[in-house]
């Protein structure tokens, strides 16, 4: 019986050993983007993504060119990806520019130069923060709900 115990916590451990490898050989395989269904929206003159379920899909997503606003939601102390936020983006004097139901977890949105407004809010929750888009760099925000998923 010890005989067949230690041979058991033997491939237990061969097993645990190789799993970490496993996780990182299937993170640097290339995205199959024949497999990813996310396509740029249109909604009033403003080109977005919205997706990023499955890490096909959000590594499609983050390796796009051309949007200056990059948002990401996220919830809990693991910062699980959410992605049914509901999405409102605001010029500087409160006219809606974007609006967008069920959405994320990755938002990615090309905007005219200027001030906004962006507000989210998942499970009734609201969050709020302001990007100044200019001719620079994305303009990252990172939409976090702590707490219960």
């Amino acid at each position: 019986m010890k005989n067949v115990h230690s041979f058991m916590l033997s491939i237990a451990a061969v097993g645990a050993l190789m799993f970490p490898v496993v996780i990182n050989a299937a993170s640097l395989e290339p995205v199959d983007s024949s497999a990813v269904q996310v396509q740029p929206q249109l909604q009033n003159g403003i080109t977005y993504l919205s997706g990023g379920i499955g890490e096909d899909e959000a590594k499609a997503i983050q390796q796009t060119k051309g949007y200056n606003l990059h948002m990401t939601f996220s919830t809990g102390p693991q910062d699980e990806y959410v992605p049914d936020v509901d999405l409102v983006i605001q010029k500087a004097a409160g006219q809606t520019v974007l609006t967008v139901s069920q959405a994320g977890p990755l938002v990615y949105v090309q905007l005219p130069a200027g001030k906004y407004t962006v507000v989210a809010t998942h499970k009734g929750e609201v969050r709020r923060d302001t990007a100044d888009i200019g001719s620079g760099a994305a303009r990252n925000l990172v939409f976090h709900w702590g707490g219960e998923n």
